[in-house]
């Protein structure tokens, strides 16, 4: 009985326990695969990516308040970030790499950019 490869059905020859033709065969398995893992982290990358520029393009213009609607009409998602960190006098900051904020009076949040993060570039 002959074996077949994985990826494109071609005759396998060889050792006995070959799957795959050829790397491309195996490459191209083994990436369908894990193509809607892949998505998901590369989506929510993209996001986070994308909510990073936005806080860091708003802190480099010198702004230190702005209001969370400006945040919003840039396009930024609330949902993702990449830590939280709580201050001593109780202000809880959701950061997303280096850059966060943190909610403010009416509506406004409060940027900051987490020095400890500057050292790495």
């Amino acid at each position: 009985m002959e074996k077949k490869c994985l990826d494109c059905g071609d005759n396998l020859r060889g050792r006995t326990d070959k799957k795959f033709c050829s790397d491309q065969c195996r490459n191209n398995y083994n990436n369908r695969l894990n193509r809607d893992s892949n998505n998901f982290v590369r989506n929510v990358h993209g996001l986070l990516r994308k909510n990073r520029r936005i806080l860091s393009d708003l802190y480099s213009e010198g702004k230190v308040k702005v209001h969370k609607d400006a945040l919003f009409a840039l396009g930024y998602n609330f949902s993702f970030f990449t830590h939280l960190i709580e201050t001593s006098d109780g202000k809880t900051f959701h950061y997303c790499f280096e850059y966060g904020y943190c909610e403010a009076e009416n509506d406004f949040l409060e940027l900051k950019q987490n020095s400890k993060y500057i050292e790495y570039q």
